[in-house]
């Protein structure tokens, strides 16, 4: 699996979740770790609270779900929620 290829699985699960689609950004950054993915999750202020969630909780539920897809590849994920 490419590094792309986790973006957009992040992408498009994150895409139903937010009012502002066109703002929604994924992009990942280089680690030191090579078995460390770290993506970046940029969108509208609104929306990067409603990613989050209450006390993390959604935040947490997208970081477990795309740890299947790392896993696949034997890297850890590192998810980062960033507003603008």
């Amino acid at each position: 699996m490419k590094l792309n290829e986790v973006e957009q699985i992040l992408y498009d699960l994150l895409i139903p979740m937010v009012q502002e689609k066109e703002s929604l950004q994924v992009k990942s950054m280089p680690s030191i770790d090579d078995d460390e993915i770290i993506l970046l999750v940029y969108a509208k202020t609104e929306d990067t609270a409603r990613l989050i969630g209450r006390q993390g909780s959604m935040a947490s539920a997208i970081r477990h779900m795309m740890s299947i897809p790392a896993r696949l590849e034997n890297k850890k994920i590192t998810i980062k929620f960033e507003s603008y």
